[in-house]
């Protein structure tokens, strides 16, 4: 037994090492330019940090209190990201799987056997009854991995792993991002319900003194018609973003995946969202490359080109062992009396001779799911590149959109304050008042929408560099 035992377990130390069957991987070559477009649209001179935004952690880059109690929450209790932490246990156990299977299982057993032949059946033409117990140690269909093959499912398991690691990152990335992108829109929403209260109350007012000057026969009947119509506008406007403010609500206690308390509810937008004013993207070939969708889909090229390993092992032989050692008798009390000890050693071989094209036709899914996997993992790396650029393109003009949003604001005030003052003097007609107050309303919402679109850009910018993760 030891002279089989021995050799056998030398031999199970060599196989363990042998390589795979598996191409060598290579990584494609970025399908994208190096560096990030240029032109009218984006920004010259790009901002300096002392590390990459992939290395800053939400912590630090969100710099508002209410908004870091959000993030921390979601976090904990959003059930995308608990499915996705679930899915890295189950890759996890399926990884343990496949590395169990290059060793061989050791099973203990016991075994009791009772037969009663009868008297037409037995060779000395009685009746007889026997009885067979035994107990061992036993490997059973152990297959020695000459070819690779159960060390190709191994990888192929382990990059799917991997990839499910990476995923739950990409889904934490997108996490944070949306519950700052959702705490802004209620911030502006809640800006803009503000807006339309006070220009409730303004039209109100000046509902009031057109009515006054109606009464005294100052005023036209036309002009109360058009201060009326003011104020219903602006009546339906609260109604509209009351509506919209609730939802918004329901939004954020969703992606939080709990009730949000009220005081950490934003009343309005904040300028000092984030502790930078502006990010720094870095060169595609250091950004993209560290995000967590590409280097997922990189997992599953990885996986794929294993599988091609185990798809060619499957040509050439394969041998399995079963073996035993323990003890055997015919009698429950003399199982472990001298001569009881029993072993055996079964080894089995099996060569594909004739198998209708099926290990070729496994090897061809193999060979094509590689280069689905290369296709995907370009693509990905395309579309990250895009949504990149996207948002370096915005971020070079807002700043532009808001400065000239600011301006034509403050240019309508003027004007409905010039406007008001002729009509109040009787120079012009309340037509005058009606646009310029429709023009201040209509560019304050927008001024609300354009500096809201600049701290969304941020926040866009850095889940796009990958930011978030930690």
């Amino acid at each position: 037994m030891r002279r089989i035992t021995v050799p056998l377990l030398a031999l199970t130390l060599f196989l363990a090492g042998c390589s795979t069957m598996a191409p060598q991987y290579s990584r494609p070559a970025s399908p994208v330019p190096a560096a990030w477009p240029a032109g009218p649209a984006y920004k010259e001179g790009a901002a300096k940090t002392d590390k990459a935004v992939a290395d800053i952690p939400w912590q630090e880059f969100f710099v508002d209190p209410q908004l870091r109690k959000l993030i921390a929450l979601a976090l904990e209790n959003n059930r995308d990201l608990r499915v996705a932490a679930l899915n890295i246990e189950r890759s996890q156990a399926q990884y343990q799987i496949r590395r169990a299977d290059l060793l061989p299982h050791l099973d203990a057993t016991a075994d009791a056997a009772f037969k009663r032949t009868p008297e037409g059946l037995s060779a000395t033409g009685h009746a007889q009854t026997t009885e067979q117990y035994s107990v061992g140690l036993g490997v059973s269909s152990y297959e020695l991995d000459l070819f690779g093959r159960v060390r190709s499912l191994k990888d192929q398991a382990l990059e799917q792993f991997l990839a499910t690691e990476q995923a739950r990152r990409g889904v934490q990335i997108s996490l944070v991002s949306e519950v700052a992108v959702n705490y802004l829109t209620l911030a502006a929403d809640r800006e803009r319900l503000k807006l339309a209260k006070e220009t409730l109350t303004s039209q109100q007012e000046s509902y009031r003194l057109t009515r006054s000057r109606f009464e005294a026969g100052v005023s036209s009947a036309l002009a109360l018609s058009q201060a009326q119509t003011s104020v219903d506008a602006a009546r339906v406007d609260i109604a509209r973003f009351t509506t919209i403010v609730a939802q918004d609500e329901n939004a954020l206690s969703l992606v939080v995946g709990s009730p949000v308390p009220a005081e950490l509810l934003p009343a309005a937008l904040s300028e000092t969202l984030t502790a930078l004013k502006d990010v720094a993207p870095g060169l595609p070939s250091d950004v993209l490359l560290r995000r967590p969708d590409i280097l997922q889909a990189e997992n599953f090229l990885k996986g794929a080109n294993a599988n091609i390993g185990a798809a060619r092992a499957a040509f050439f032989p394969r041998i399995t062992l079963v073996s035993s050692v323990g003890f055997g008798s015919d009698d429950l009390a003399g199982l472990f009396k001298g001569g009881a000890f029993a072993w055996s050693f079964a080894p089995h071989i099996s060569l594909p001779i004739f198998t209708a094209g099926a290990n070729q036709a496994n090897l061809t899914v193999a060979e094509v799911d590689r280069d689905i996997a290369v296709a995907q993992y370009e693509k990905a790396i395309q579309t990250a590149f895009r949504e990149v650029a996207d948002a370096l393109a915005q971020r070079g003009t807002i700043d532009d959109q808001v400065a000239a949003q600011q301006s034509l604001t403050d240019a309508t005030g003027e004007s409905y304050r010039l406007s008001q003052a002729r009509y109040e003097k009787g120079v012009d007609n309340y037509l005058q008042v009606l646009d310029s107050q429709r023009s201040l309303y209509g560019s304050q919402q927008n001024l609300i929408s354009v500096r809201l679109s600049r701290l969304a850009n941020l926040v866009t910018l850095y889940k796009v560099l990958g930011g978030g993760s930690q």
